[in-house]
């Protein structure tokens, strides 16, 4: 980008993540009442779909993005007014599966990174997202996916580290090294007929003591957790495969259909049949079909 400029997106779903590689310029997300400077080397994610506006002069109207950005190929270079002055490089995650609500929405709308021992953890992506970019070289494209999908987790990992202090919810318990533990047990083996007890053993705490840290940071007993992480897997099973509700509740750990059609609709709020043909009043909004596959994810983070 180059002179005065001022650029605004529409509402998206699933994740942004850009890096501001050289220059200056503010960010202003729909719904947040503060600008945000960004400098030479700052990332940032929108995990919430906000309409926002990426400007070198807040004075300036903005003009609509694919106006000025024609949808280009994949891993493609547009500058505006020359460039110079200002670059950047950005991918967008479209997110699969109904349980990317874990992740998005104990997320801030704006996830900024810029600490400079932060910004030098990314700087190594970035450098070679944008040298696949510019070369055009053989399988570019492919490493530039890869590459931009090690900069989500890196940022999320580096917003864990610094900013998760205090907070409820699954990506706050993940901050704490004994809670990780249990939460890690439980998505790793989620069939497993998990005790309070055998979690408490997991996480080296007493049973007492667990439960309550547990339910402090993640805002759910353990127990509950367990049953609702399992009737989401099995909400995506339902839709993406042809596997019988009886393998699928026998997988999951339960050992009747009844007991885990009746765990099913208290969760999920209709029954495992209504679900897999589309007529569940708890479907996700538009927004969560195209999210994360927050199991992917969380892995990496944790």
């Amino acid at each position: 980008m180059g002179g005065r400029w001022s650029v605004r997106f529409p509402q998206h779903e699933g994740f942004k993540c850009y890096a501001l590689i050289s220059g200056q310029c503010w960010l202003c997300v729909e719904g947040v009442a503060d600008p945000v400077q960004l400098t030479n080397g700052d990332c940032f994610l929108l995990p919430h779909g906000r309409p926002f506006t990426l400007a070198s002069d807040l004075t300036l109207k903005p003009v609509d993005a694919y106006t000025m950005f024609p949808l280009p190929p994949h891993g493609a270079i547009r500058s505006v007014n020359g460039g110079g002055d200002c670059s950047g490089v950005g991918g967008y995650f479209a997110l699969a599966g109904n349980h990317a609500d874990l992740l998005l929405r104990v997320l801030p709308p704006i996830v900024h990174i810029q600490r400079e021992s932060d910004k030098a953890a990314m700087r190594w992506y970035i450098e070679q997202m944008m040298m696949e970019l510019r070369e055009s070289r053989p399988g570019g494209f492919l490493l530039g996916q890869q590459l931009a999908s090690i900069m989500l987790v890196q940022a999320l990992r580096l917003h864990l580290a610094e900013g998760l202090k205090g907070g409820v919810g699954w990506l706050f318990a993940l901050a704490d090294k004994q809670m990780n533990a249990a939460i890690t047990a439980m998505h790793n083996a989620p069939g497993y007929r998990w005790t309070l007890q055998k979690l408490s053993e997991r996480a080296g705490m007493s049973r007492s003591a667990f439960a309550m840290r547990f339910k402090e940071t993640a805002g759910t007993s353990p127990m509950e957790y367990l049953t609702r992480w399992r009737m989401l897997l099995a909400g995506d099973r339902l839709t993406s495969s042809a596997d019988p509700i009886s393998a699928i509740a026998l997988s999951l750990g339960y050992e009747s259909e009844s007991a885990f059609s009746t765990a099913f609709k208290r969760v999920m709020g209709c029954s495992p049949r209504q679900y897999s043909r589309g007529r569940n009043p708890a479907s996700p909004s538009h927004s969560e079909r195209e999210a994360a596959r927050a199991n992917q994810l969380e892995p990496a983070i944790g």
